[in-house]
């Protein structure tokens, strides 16, 4: 007789939990998703609205993790030919031999260019911040004495890391911090860096500082074919054709031709327990009430939901978990012409649009945290990609606010005004249609109750049968290949036996940064 796992989310990890069981155990599982919305992938889905689509958060398929590539590859294999873009432009890149050829197919992944940087007073700064000579051209003669100077001053005197802002200056000086991360981190956060525990940074920012790109500057202008080659940011990234809900559907998609079950509209209210293990789970299914009993449960439902909903927690337990943080945010999608902003890099890009896909907005007059241009993740994404621009304002906030309680058209406005202040649209009558949509939860916040995290999962692992995975329901601020992660560890150690569920926690707990390239 088959076991019952019940899965709490139809995002990365809970979708990767059950592609797992059902391709490596078939005949000793039955999978059922619970998923409370009507969306696939969570917050890597991708939204559709007149013609366009959007990607909500950004999601670069990058992993130094070959199980999670090689995933990826085999659920959408990489380009084979050019894109749309590349084609009309006559961009070369390293595509795949034998490989689909996006014009014809749509289950492919495209390999697209890595562009984001700061715009930082009408200027574009690279992100993370580099040494090249554009840099302090843009900062000035002062500044950069300034943040030289402050540099120097972190190298000699340490600060405790006891605060993300602490984290900040020992990596760049006091100068640096000041003009790149410290208002932008207020604006994410909606706190001040200072009263953030400094473990986001390692997660995040992990080995970036101004030592690690000097490194990397010294490591290609070096002569010597064997001298030791320090590790890089990617170039390049991999990206589904139509974004990355794209590749989840597609995966929901597999999942119930080998025989799972995917619910929606199924908001999980209520844990059942008995004798250290979870027996049941109740949902709210638009005001009806289901129960669904299971053998194992694996949960990517956000830790506060998940506490709250359990009986007799232990009343420290129950306030700690209560008490974790998470911020929201708003994505507003505007189609515009053109954008007032020049492509003075070497990239060609249709409509000579600048080539970023993240722009992120320092500049503390305006509530925008983060611009998104579509264009550039994939040309599929835009109904006319050679004469539109497609764009994503990013707003944090946090649920119940007056910003996420803004009717569509106020906030819509107020987006709109904020880009024409900054000079990056003209007016409102630029803007050809628009839309909103706002995220619950998007980001799993490290302060408040966060200090008590480990005390909350000594409890949760007490219940033998409950693996929690993903971002949320680790409340840990992983990637999206961090996340996949947590469930392959889960499902290695559900078929091999394994009570210890340390390996599933211990995920993206190493200190090299994201995005870099192993030589």
């Amino acid at each position: 007789m088959k076991e019952q796992v019940v899965i709490i989310g139809a995002g990365p990890a809970g979708l990767t939990a059950a592609y797992e069981l059902l391709k490596r155990a078939p005949e000793q599982y039955d999978i059922l998703i619970l998923e409370e919305s009507e969306e696939i992938g969570g917050i890597s889905r991708t939204v559709k609205y007149g013609g366009n689509r959007m990607d909500i958060g950004g999601h670069r398929f990058f992993s130094k993790d070959e199980r999670v590539t090689n995933w990826w590859e085999e659920i959408m294999p990489t380009q084979g030919k050019p894109s749309f873009d590349d084609i009309i432009l006559g961009r070369k890149k390293q595509l795949k031999p034998g490989g689909p050829d996006p014009e014809k197919t749509d289950c492919v992944m495209l390999v697209r260019n890595r562009v984001s940087r700061i715009y930082y007073k009408h200027k574009f700064f690279d992100y993370p911040v580099t040494m090249k000579p554009k840099t302090f051209k843009n900062m000035g003669f002062v500044s950069t004495v300034k943040s030289g100077t402050s540099y120097l001053k972190s190298c000699i005197s340490k600060k405790p890391e006891t605060s993300l802002e602490n984290f900040y200056i020992n990596r760049f000086g006091k100068t640096l911090y000041g003009m790149f991360f410290e208002g932008y981190t207020e604006k994410l956060w909606g706190r001040h860096p200072r009263e953030i525990s400094s473990d986001w940074g390692s997660q995040r920012v992990k080995g970036l500082s101004i030592s690690a790109i000097f490194k990397d500057i010294f490591s290609k202008v070096l002569p010597g074919k064997n001298k030791h080659k320090e590790t890089s940011l990617i170039e390049e990234f991999y990206y589904p054709k139509y974004g990355p809900g794209h590749l989840w559907e597609t995966v929901a998609d597999h999942i119930e031709e080998m025989g799972g079950k995917i619910l929606k509209n199924q908001k999980v209210v209520k844990i059942n327990t008995e004798n250290g293990k979870v027996i049941s789970v109740i949902t709210d299914n638009n005001g009806n009430v289901e129960k669904f009993n299971g053998d194992i449960f694996i949960s990517s439902m956000p830790v506060k939901d998940l506490v709250a909903g359990m009986p007799s927690v232990p009343a420290d337990i129950a306030s700690y978990a209560n008490g974790l943080p998470y911020r929201d945010f708003v994505t507003v999608g505007l189609l515009v012409d053109k954008l007032n902003l020049k492509n003075e890099t070497k990239i060609p890009t249709l409509g000579n649009i600048v080539p970023d896909c993240w722009i992120y907005v320092q500049d503390t007059s305006v509530k925008l945290g983060r611009i998104q241009i579509f264009n550039n993740w994939s040309p599929y994404m835009v109904k006319d990609p050679e004469h539109t621009v497609w764009i994503g304002l990013e707003f944090f906030c946090k649920e119940g606010d007056s910003f996420w309680n803004l009717s569509d058209n106020e906030c819509i406005n107020m987006a709109i005004g904020e880009l024409v202040s900054m000079g990056i649209i003209n007016n409102k009558n630029d803007v050809k249609d628009s839309h909103r949509e706002r995220v619950k939860k998007a980001y799993p916040a490290y302060f408040d109750t966060y200090e008590h995290i480990d005390e909350i999962i000594k409890y949760l692992d007490s219940f033998d049968n409950l693996y929690c995975v993903g971002r949320n329901g680790q409340h840990r601020y992983n990637n999206m290949d961090h996340s996949m992660a947590t469930s392959f560890e889960t499902v290695d150690n559900i078929l091999g036996g394994i009570k210890d569920k340390s390996n599933i926690w211990n995920v993206n707990t190493e200190k090299e940064y994201h995005e870099e390239k192993k030589s």
